[in-house]
C-alpha cells in the first residue's frame, strides 16, 4: 500500500519536519473521541483510546517473559542504550473490563488501569497494531546495539496498568521510551500522526519537570523521521500541523522519570489512515521512522 501523500508546504509546521526529518497510555491515548475495539466495550472513562532499506518483512521471535528480549545487542549506534518500548493497551484487555476499570494513582489524580484501546471500522484492533508495530521496532533498534524492553507482549491476561507502564521504563533507567499507539477521532477528514510531549506537571507523586525538554527533543525527531520513511503528514486535527501535543492528563508521562513520548501513528477511523495502518510494508516504514528518531536522538 503507497504511504499517503505528502500535504501541502502550507501546513502549518511543515518545514520544521522537512528539517527534522532530515537531520543526522500506557492505555491512554489521543485526544480523538476513541471507539473500542468492536469485540470489546468501550472504557466507560470515555478517555480518547489514548538505518538501512525498509523491508516489509515480518520481525522475528518474541522476547523472553517479562518483555526483555533474549537477544544479546550487537554493537552499533545504540550500543549500551537502553529503550523501553511500550505497545499500547494488551489483546486481552477485552476480556478483563472489571480489571482494566479499576481506578489507580497517577500523580496528579486517579484514572482507570488501562482501556481497550480502539480499532478500524472492520475490526483491526489497536492492541493488534501497537504489539506488530513493538515488534518491529525493537528488531530496528537491537540491530543497532540498543538493549530492549517491551512493557508487554501479549503474554499477560490484560494490562499493564498505566502506572506500571511508566514504572517498568524508570527502573529500566531507559534512555528513551515510546509508547506506540494509534488514534481514534470518528470526525470526517481527521489524518495523520502526531506525538505526544510530556506537560510540565508537579503534583501529587508527578514530576515531569526534569524530562520536559529531552522528551521533546526526542519527540521532534520522531516526528520528523516519521515524515521522512512513511511520507505521511502530521495530523491535520491535532497540534496545530506540528504533529506534537503536549498533555498533562496521561499517567504513563505524568510518572515517568526518563524521557517519553506517545506515538499516535495514525486515525484507525479513517479510511485512508486505516488502510496505511492494516499494511505490513506501512508499518515497517513506520517503526524505521521512530527507530530513526530515537538513535538521532540518543547519539546527540
Amino acid at each position: 500500500m503507497a504511504a499517503a501523500a505528502v500535504v501541502p508546504a502550507a501546513l502549518g509546521g511543515w518545514l520544521l519536519w522537512q528539517a527534522l526529518g532530515a537531520g543526522g497510555d500506557d492505555g491512554e491515548d489521543g485526544r480523538g473521541a476513541a471507539a473500542p475495539s468492536v469485540s470489546a466495550p468501550a472504557s466507560p472513562s470515555g478517555e480518547p483510546s489514548p538505518e538501512g532499506e525498509e523491508s516489509p518483512a515480518e520481525p522475528s521471535g518474541k522476547p523472553s517473559s517479562g518483555g526483555e528480549s533474549s537477544r544479546k545487542p550487537a554493537s552499533g549506534p545504540l550500543a549500551g542504550k537502553t529503550v523501553v518500548v511500550d505497545p499500547g493497551h494488551n489483546p486481552g484487555n477485552r476480556n478483563h473490563t472489571a480489571e482494566i476499570n479499576r481506578q489507580v494513582d497517577v500523580g496528579t489524580h486517579r484514572k482507570e488501569c488501562d482501556t481497550t484501546g480502539t480499532s478500524t471500522n472492520d475490526g483491526y484492533a489497536e492492541a493488534e497494531f501497537t504489539l506488530d508495530v513493538a515488534h518491529r521496532l525493537r528488531d530496528l533498534l537491537e540491530e543497532r546495539g540498543a538493549t530492549v524492553k517491551l512493557t508487554q507482549d501479549g503474554d499477560r491476561p490484560f494490562g499493564p496498568c498505566v502506572d506500571e507502564r511508566a514504572r517498568i521504563g524508570n527502573e529500566a533507567k531507559a534512555d528513551a521510551v515510546v509508547s506506540v499507539h494509534a488514534d481514534g477521532s470518528t470526525a470526517a477528514g481527521h489524518r495523520g500522526f502526531h506525538v505526544i510531549l510530556p506537560a510540565a506537571v508537579h503534583g501529587g507523586g508527578a514530576d515531569t519537570r526534569p524530562i520536559v525538554a529531552d522528551s521533546r527533543r526526542l519527540g521532534e525527531r520522531i516526528a520528523g523521521k516519521l515524515v521522512q520513511r512513511t511520507g505521511s503528514a502530521p495530523s491535520n486535527y491535532i497540534g496545530g500541523g506540528t504533529g506534537l501535543d503536549v498533555r498533562d492528563d496521561l499517567g504513563g508521562l505524568n510518572l515517568s522519570t526518563v524521557p517519553k513520548v506517545f506515538v499516535e501513528c495514525g486515525n484507525m477511523r479513517d479510511a485512508q489512515d486505516a488502510a496505511l495502518l492494516k499494511d505490513a510494508g506501512w508499518r515497517q516504514k513506520a517503526a524505521l521512522g521512530m527507530a530513526d528518531g530515537i538513535t538521532l536522538h540518543l547519539r546527540g
